[in-house]
């Protein structure tokens, strides 16, 4: 025995670790992959790690006593608790968009009211029925159709344009535009009657303009058409100070009209390209059939009864706005509804901004929100934080608009309210649609229409108190389809 064996031999021998106290190899292995573990958000991402990293079954069988490597991701996922890391900076935000773009808008869709200024002396004649100024029933006619056409025809390129095809959306500006205009036409002449050219040929400019105005603004062409409308604006704003000759007033309203149906044109116009290039599709249309037989998807083409529901929308709105703007003439006054006409066009550009603002703020609810209590709490307190402030904008606007046109009957009492319930139909209708609920704005909308004509006919009451009471219906019942829709997370994917 040697020397060193027998030091030894005099010290015990430190005894092996019992089984129970060994670490345990799966444990040892998960705080190595531990803020992967973390994250992960179902097994199979820690198989797929393991599996990467070279660990075979018979390895993970002999080292962790398991069968294989989707047995030791389960045995990870369960031993450590989720923590899913916050990102590096904010989250992105698409519905962030700037508030001069939806004010111009605004703007824009307002300006096209100097026509009516400049072209009074076309529409001079006897009262129309109703004591309605001469050619009112005949521009109302047009523009109703005009309105109800271009909203269905907006959408059905917006919805090309989401797919990504722009000159698809420019070949149905092309053909859609001018079928509306003549569409329009007709209408206001079946109105008028052969004996008022006049009042015909302003129709028709009106649905000339409607049309090619819609395809700029659809093609986001706004401040293209702003400056179209130069020439109209600065003689609008002249002739409110001091009439203009009649000759003067006509060439700035047809310079105005020609530079925006010419303008409107070249916007579609490459359109046309596409259009020659038919004949070649058809040559291969074989071929694309054999493709589609053999498994290749044919491409997405938007339904083209999807976009009735937003033309009648169109209508019934247009419906809603008109009564508001003719509410005095129709309760036999002498004033007229223009103040209020021009206050809810003007704030159509606050209403898409805070559409948007609407949309963000759901967004951020969204992933903030813990439970769907929480998000619906969130969804209903930003939406009433838009609706007021669309409510203080619209008040302000009509309050403006009102002050600085001579002799307009004051905003008070129930035309007021009247006006304000009849921007909450408005803003809500748009609310629902821009989330696809059409349906339910279109039938709200349309029944509030139907019913204010019908209240109307039958001399049920007071004008502005039958709008006060239809509008006010109108708003509760969209409120509620709003409520309802838009406070499941779902809707807002």
């Amino acid at each position: 025995m040697t020397d060193e064996n027998r030091v030894l031999s005099g010290i015990p021998r430190q005894r092996n670790r019992p089984g129970w106290a060994r670490t345990d190899p799966i444990d040892e292995l998960a705080r190595e992959l531990d803020e992967f573990v973390a994250a992960a958000v179902h097994p199979d991402e820690i198989a797929a790690l393991l599996e990467s990293d070279g660990l075979s079954d018979d390895r993970i069988r002999e080292r962790y006593g398991v069968e294989d490597s989707f047995a030791l991701a389960e045995r990870l996922y369960d031993r450590t608790p989720r923590r899913h890391p916050e990102p590096a900076g904010p989250p992105a935000d698409p519905w962030r968009i700037g508030l001069l773009g939806c004010l111009l808008r605004g703007v824009l869709f307002a300006l096209p009211g100097f026509a009516y200024v400049l072209g009074a002396p076309l529409l001079a004649g006897p009262h129309d029925t109703g004591g309605l100024p001469a050619g009112t029933r005949t521009l109302l006619a047009g523009a109703l159709c005009g309105w109800a056409w271009n909203q269905g025809l907006a959408h059905r390129a917006y919805s090309w344009l989401g797919l990504g095809d722009r000159p698809a959306a420019r070949r149905c500006l092309l053909t859609g535009a001018p079928a509306g205009m003549l569409l329009g036409t007709l209408v206001a002449l079946a109105v008028a009657g052969p004996g008022h050219p006049a009042q015909v040929a302003f129709a028709a400019g009106q649905s000339c303009y409607l049309g090619a105005s819609g395809a700029l603004l659809v093609m986001g062409r706004e401040r293209i058409l702003l400056a179209a409308l130069g020439p109209l604006a600065v003689g609008g704003l002249v002739s409110l100070a001091r009439p203009l000759p009649g000759p003067a007033a006509l060439a700035l309203l047809l310079t105005s009209l020609t530079a925006v149906a010419v303008l409107g044109l070249l916007e579609a116009a490459p359109g046309i390209r596409d259009v020659k290039k038919i004949r070649d599709v058809t040559k291969i249309r074989d071929v694309k059939r054999r493709g589609e037989r053999a498994g290749t998807p044919a491409r997405a083409r938007p339904a083209l009864l999807a976009s009735l529901p937003y033309a009648v929308f169109g209508l019934g709105t247009g419906v809603l706005v008109l009564y508001a703007a003719l509410g005095d003439l129709l309760a036999g006054g002498t004033g007229h509804g223009v103040p209020s006409a021009v206050a809810l066009t003007l704030s159509m550009g606050p209403a898409e901004w805070l559409l948007y603002r609407f949309r963000s703020r759901a967004l951020a609810a969204l992933r903030g929100s813990g439970t769907p209590r929480a998000f619906r709490r969130a969804t209903v307190l930003a939406l009433a934080g838009c609706l007021a402030v669309y409510l203080a904008a619209l008040l302000a606007l009509a309050l403006a608009t009102t002050a600085l046109q001579p002799g307009a009957p004051g905003q008070a009492g129930p035309r007021l309210a009247g006006l304000l319930m009849l921007g909450v139909v408005l803003w809500t209708g748009l609310l629902l649609q821009s989330f696809g609920a059409v349906l339910g704005a279109t039938a709200v909308c349309c029944a509030a229409a139907l019913a204010q004509t019908l209240a109307l006919a039958l001399h049920a009451g007071r004008p502005h108190l039958v709008a006060l009471v239809v509008y006010t219906a109108a708003a509760a019942a969209q409120s509620a389809l709003v409520c309802h829709r838009l406070g499941r997370a779902t809707a807002h994917r």
